[in-house]
């Protein structure tokens, strides 16, 4: 199973990620605010990643990490 991390306090929350996920399982936090004051990206079911680092090749502030 692969291990993706965010840092959220530096997430802008631009959603790219998202939508490059094959397996639509990032998504924009609805209840968390960073202290930048965005919405950062987290995983809704860490279980279903498949660590093929789609979205940390995306993000424009290198704020994904992805551990197999």
């Amino acid at each position: 199973m692969a291990k993706l991390t965010f840092k959220t306090d530096l997430c802008k929350g631009c959603g790219l990620c998202v939508t490059v996920c094959p397996k639509k399982i990032i998504v924009i936090s609805k209840d968390k605010i960073n202290k930048k004051g965005h919405s950062p990206a987290e995983l809704s079911d860490p279980a279903q990643c498949i660590g093929c680092a789609f979205c940390a090749t995306m993000c424009p502030d290198c704020v994904i990490s992805v551990e197999k």
